[in-house]
């Protein structure tokens, strides 16, 4: 029923496509796509450096608060830069 896609096919999608949201705002809508690609994989890389990172057996007693990090919306994007406070873990296993 839904085989394959031909060219005929994706055509008439973008056809689509582009009489619904109009041409003035698919360029606006690829740049944000992008962004937010972007944003994940810079948070994707990051929570796997942390992970690699992290102590394998924390020292018990002397505890000390986590550093601030600084959560970046996309490279070199100062203005969207804000500091975040990370939640403590206060439930006891």
């Amino acid at each position: 029923m839904f085989g394959r896609l031909g060219a005929p096919e994706i055509i008439l999608i973008l056809v689509v496509i582009i009489l619904l949201f109009g041409a003035k705002k698919l360029p606006d809508m690829a740049r944000s796509l992008g962004k937010s690609a972007r944003i994940l994989k810079s948070e994707a890389k990051a929570m796997k450096e942390e992970k690699s990172s992290a102590p394998a057996d924390p020292p018990a007693g002397d505890e000390q608060p986590p550093a601030q990090r600084v959560i970046r919306a996309a490279p070199g994007d100062v203005s969207t830069s804000r500091p975040v406070n990370e939640p403590t873990d206060t439930t006891k296993r």
